[in-house]
């Protein structure tokens, strides 16, 4: 496993055998025209999400230095989150054909727009894409503050032994510090010798957070824009995790050799939820979390009707195909955090 920054490159689904499951599949798709592009789209929403981003900032001057900036601080949160969402499909080259032209649009939305190093994010989003929910090779399980498996529990001293213990309780109230560990983990990424385009990265973030805390401290008082500062990055920690929390908590977790082919490795480890146009939009199309992960490039819109033929098709083949509400994910995620700290609590007695 490498930990060093590489450049971002285009994740998607790797060359498989012609006469492979994920071949079959992918021939199936492609078929149906769900490979192409969607200008139009991309378009339309780039355009709605900066309009938003330019409304929210607006109306924040207008209000002037009010308590009421605490639900221009919520609306921000939304657009933020939307914001990283378009980044996540500039990323994956969903929007643009070309590396160069999704670099720099990634950067523009990520760096500057929510004050997140794109780079740092592609490094660590491309290793969860290749090996999901696997313990050793996901960095989005590997034990931190809170632990994925029993084996990470029974592993675990300081801190996260003692999160653990009580990490199901924790979950929501821990993400509203996720929007400030987004900024202060892409900070950090800055040190790493290997990261590329180091000095736009830099100059970027830097732009985010001169605007961004200058825009608080000019237009309101100190007392009003540190409630602001908290409202808005608590807020937006708690979307992003919301959004991406449903995705793969809670479903089988791979270690050492475990290695299944390409699509039972992406269908296993993943969880759709089910809903409507307002989950879409919600979710940013990571609702249909199985066809994205075999199809990372797909554009969002197509994402829905991929899903008929992906479901059909692992019935068709005996894979398990596991889709819930959104509620229910939220449900099984904090069960399954429960269930794995089981070893700290035994471990010290104490019982919930």
């Amino acid at each position: 496993m490498t930990t060093s920054l590489q450049p971002p490159s285009p994740l998607s689904a790797p060359e498989a055998p012609a006469g492979s499951d994920f071949a079959r599949l992918s021939r199936r798709v492609t078929a149906a025209g769900l490979l192409k592009r969607r200008p139009g789209y991309y378009v339309a929403r780039l355009s709605l999400v900066t309009a938003a981003f330019a409304g929210g900032w607006v109306a924040f001057v207008l209000l002037g230095d009010s308590w009421w900036q605490l639900g221009t601080a919520v609306f921000l949160a939304f657009v933020f989150g939307q914001i990283a969402l378009v980044t996540h499909d500039v990323a994956h080259m969903q929007v643009f054909r070309k590396r160069r032209p999704s670099g720099i649009g990634g950067r523009l939305f990520g760096n500057l727009g929510v004050g997140m190093s794109y780079g740092w994010w592609m490094n660590k989003h491309t290793r969860h894409h290749a090996n999901p929910n696997h313990e050793e090779l996901d960095p989005d399980v590997s034990p931190d503050i809170l632990v994925w498996s029993q084996d990470q529990a029974r592993a675990a001293t300081g801190l996260p032994r003692f999160m653990g213990r009580h990490q199901a309780r924790l979950f929501f109230p821990l993400l509203t510090l996720e929007g400030f560990n987004l900024h202060v983990s892409s900070i950090r990424a800055l040190r790493s010798p290997t990261m590329k385009s180091k000095g736009t990265e830099a100059a970027l973030l830097l732009a985010h957070i001169v605007c961004y805390l200058g825009a608080l401290f000019l237009i309101l008082s100190p007392g009003k824009a540190l409630a602001f500062l908290f409202v808005h990055q608590a807020v937006f920690g708690v979307y992003l995790g919301c959004t991406f929390a449903p995705n793969h908590k809670g479903m089988p977790t791979l270690t050492g050799d475990d290695r299944p082919d390409f699509l039972r490795r992406q269908v296993l480890t993943s969880r759709n939820v089910r809903g409507g146009p307002v989950t879409d939009l919600m979710l940013g199309g990571l609702n249909y979390q199985i066809e994205h992960h075999l199809f990372p490039s797909m554009p969002t819109p197509h994402l829905r009707r991929a899903q008929v033929i992906v479901r059909d098709y692992c019935a068709e083949i005996g894979v398990p195909y596991h889709e819930t509400g959104l509620f229910a994910s939220y449900a099984e995620a904090l069960r399954h955090l429960h269930r794995v700290g089981e070893p700290l609590r035994g471990r010290t007695g104490l019982g919930d």
